[in-house]
Formats: structure tokens, sequence, C-alpha cells
């Protein structure tokens, strides 16, 4: 019984995915901070982890009857029917109250900035999703919010570096979801979710996974200019994240040539890789320095 209820927690605040959001800004904060404060630190990874689990009950309990309808989704608590909505709401409110309270104890642009990454979440990307493939554009600024917020935490400031720090990975989002996407196709079509750019399983589709990709590697390789305030990386780190970026893209064309569900999936992967690989880089190189 326990352990039923420990599992369904889990899949209601996707503890995995907000494991890398806390890992991510976690990164963004080492990349600001002048001098480490492993309590910020704390506070930084409990609040992002209880924003993220706040916005996957609240997503949750809105996509009930969409869930039940795809293969995928269909054994999560609550189309299951293992949870009642009113108990991943009281969840959802406790996490978004207590993590923008912890949030507001770091600074109170953080605490902002969490409320506006819970908002969109739920209030806009979760609709849009049945509605338009624009739901991914939304989507993709709560989605960016963690490496910055970590940067926010540390100095205070939004400035450049922050705002580099949120292209970086509002860009990325993109080919990585439209990669889902791809793969999830004909359950998302099932169930009435536009996640493909206009829509359409084709070539048109992976055009803008490669144009996203190619301007994903520009930005973040340009703190090598020092155009970026206080954010600069090395020439020999930019060409290492040049060649991270390069593998993204490899797969991206690769995809385009064979429209393969297996091209699609190393693309997926080959993005899950850049984005946990490209913050540990920035963060070695800062220290480098």
């Amino acid at each position: 019984m326990f352990k039923t209820v420990f599992l369904d927690f889990k899949q209601l605040t996707k503890v995995g995915l907000s494991i890398s959001v806390v890992f991510t800004s976690i990164a963004g904060y080492l990349l600001g901070a002048e001098t480490i404060n492993y309590a910020i630190i704390f506070q930084l990874a409990l609040g992002g982890y209880l924003m993220v689990g706040a916005s996957n009950a609240f997503n949750q309990v809105i996509e009930k009857d969409i869930d039940a309808l795809m293969q995928r989704t269909k054994n999560r608590p609550l189309p299951s029917g293992r949870m009642k909505s009113i108990t991943a709401l009281t969840i959802a409110t406790l996490f978004t109250l207590t993590g923008l309270a912890i949030l507001y104890a770091i600074n109170p642009k953080c605490a902002l900035f969490g409320a506006v990454s819970i908002f969109l979440y739920t209030s806009a990307y979760t609709p849009l999703k049945a509605i338009t493939p624009l739901a991914v554009f939304v989507g993709a600024i709560p989605g960016a919010i963690p490496f910055m917020l970590g940067w926010v935490a540390a100095t205070g400031n939004f400035g450049i570096e922050a705002g580099f720090l949120f292209m970086i990975q509002f860009f990325w989002q993109f080919p990585h979801f439209w990669a889902i996407g791809w793969l999830q196709y004909e359950e998302y079509n099932k169930a009435g979710l536009h996640m493909l750019p206009m829509d359409k399983k084709d070539k048109g589709a992976i055009v803008q996974m490669i144009f996203y990709t190619c301007i994903m590697i520009l930005v973040s390789i340009a703190p090598v200019l020092k155009v970026t305030g206080n954010l600069y990386i090395y020439p020999i780190t930019a060409v290492l994240v040049f060649v991270l970026g390069l593998l993204m893209l490899f797969y991206a064309i690769k995809l385009y040539k064979s429209e393969s569900n297996i091209d699609a999936r190393k693309l997926m992967l080959a993005s899950v890789f850049y984005i946990t690989a490209l913050p540990i880089i920035y963060v070695i190189d800062k220290f480098l320095h």
C-alpha cells in the first residue's frame, strides 16, 4: 500500500524531471556565485523541486481525461483512479505555496520567476496543447527558467547573463520536444494534442528542428565572444560546446533523411545528453578562470 502511494506521488510530481531541473538550476547558481553558499543551494534545490512538482501535478489534474486516452499516460495515478483529483490539487497547492516561500527566502526575483513558471505551464501551455502547435513555444518559457533561476539566486540580478542562460534552454526545447512529438505523434493525435509544428509528421517539422538546433548552438557558444557580461567561456570550451551541439545537429539531419522513429529517438537522447553536459562544461570552465 505504502509503496503504491509513494510511486503514485513520484509519478504525479515527475521526480526524474524535477531532479533534472534542480541540477540545471544549481549549475546556473554555480556560474553566477562569487562565493558558494550551501544553504542557498539547498533552498534552490528544494524550491525548484517543489515548483516543478506543482506544475506537473496541476498539469495532470487538468489533463486527466486526455491522459486516459494515451497508452503512455493512462496508468498515471489520476486517469487510473488510484488518486482523486482533490488529493492531487492539494499536493500541487501545498507544493506551490511552500516552493514560492522557499524561493522568496533566497530573493524576491526567484519567487517571481518561479510563480511565472507555474502560471505559464498550467494556465497557458497545458490548455494550449489541445488547441495549437504554438503551445510548444509557450511551454518553452517555463521550461527555460531553471538555468536562469540559478543565476538570479546567486546574484539577485536578471541581466544579460541570465538572459543567455534562458535562451540556451529555450531554443534547446524545440528539437527536444518535437523529437518526442514525432515519436508520440499517433498517440498525441488520438488525444487531440498538437505537439508538432504545423501538426504534420513530415520533413517540414524536421527543418524546424534543424533550424532551432542551429540557433541553440550559436547562443551556446556566444559567451566566448565576451558579449554576455560576466558570463564568459574559453575558446576551447566553445569548441567543446560546438561539438556537443553538432551531435544533435547530426541526428536532426539524419532524421530529415530517414523520417524514422529510430532517428527521432536518437535526436531526443542526444538532446538530453546535451542539456546535461552543457551546464557541467560551463561550470568546469568557470572554475578554471
